[in-house]
């Protein structure tokens, strides 16, 4: 097995997936390596979840291969390659105990747990409350989780995320259902991460180019399950690539580091 940092972190070649009949996911290739940060972009129903979940090892390509972290699925146990993988997704936010502690809720990720069921140790304590200080929430400590606010649940969740010090970070719409305020300081986070030696790589998944902060360097862009174009970020965020993907007659603009879409 080559070591982490000889090999690509995800490598899916010609993936394809089928549900119930239907092919969700159409013959994608896509090879991310090692601190590369990755933005998954393509509107609602284009199969961003379903390439996500592949990628999290929940779900297996009905045709094509698959590796990630070096695990070749159908050749490793993806319950493990799973503790390697950081995951920010609605189903956490939504399926944590709002009764739970801040605190608790970010410990739950040493054990990709959803609750805790686990005595921590003193060790893993102290690398909770580290990393509630890393995404702002140590205050929220012993806050219970059902209190927060929408923005705070999610950076807390990111922090569930890095618990386990992960190699690889996914953060699917993680913006989705933010205020403004709390979508700008979530993206700021994020950002920070990119520019950080402690940070995993990321692939941030959105249907809003205006959320792609500068970290991410590299784009994906999906429709009906197809990849429409991919590469760097000033090579695929294009008005060309946009109006394929999303059929609107509006035009890409690049303000500072990052794009939006103004009506032409």
């Amino acid at each position: 097995m080559l070591a982490v940092d000889r090999m690509n972190i995800v490598e899916l070649r010609d993936v394809s997936v089928t549900i119930d009949k239907a092919r969700i996911i159409r013959h994608v290739d896509w090879s991310i390596r090692k601190n590369q940060h990755w933005a998954l972009i393509g509107p609602n129903g284009s199969g961003k979840t379903t390439l996500l979940r592949v990628i999290n090892g929940y779900l297996w390509p009905t045709a094509g291969t698959a590796s990630v972290l070096g695990k070749e699925f159908g050749a490793s146990d993806l319950r493990e390659l799973r503790k390697s993988i950081g995951f920010v997704s609605s189903f956490i936010t939504d399926k944590t105990p709002p009764e739970l502690s801040a605190l608790r809720v970010v410990l739950s990720g040493r054990y990709a747990s959803i609750g805790l069921y686990a005595t921590p140790s003193a060790g893993e304590v102290q690398k909770a409350r580290s990393l509630l200080r890393r995404v702002g929430c140590l205050r929220l400590a012993t806050e219970p989780y059902g209190s927060l606010s929408q923005g705070e649940k999610q950076r807390v969740v990111i922090a569930r995320a890095l618990m386990s010090s992960p190699k690889l970070l996914i953060l699917g719409e993680s913006c989705a259902g933010l205020d403004l305020d709390a979508r700008e300081n979530l993206l700021g986070l994020v950002d920070s991460f990119g520019v950080s030696a402690r940070s995993p790589t990321m692939i941030f998944a959105t249907h809003r180019i205006d959320e792609v902060a500068p970290a991410f360097t590299q784009v994906l862009m999906i429709k009906n399950g197809e990849v429409v174009a991919r590469g760097a970020k000033k090579e695929v965020l294009t008005t060309r690539n946009f109006r394929r993907v999303f059929r609107h007659n509006l035009r890409v603009v690049k303000n500072g580091g990052r794009y939006n879409t103004i009506i032409r």
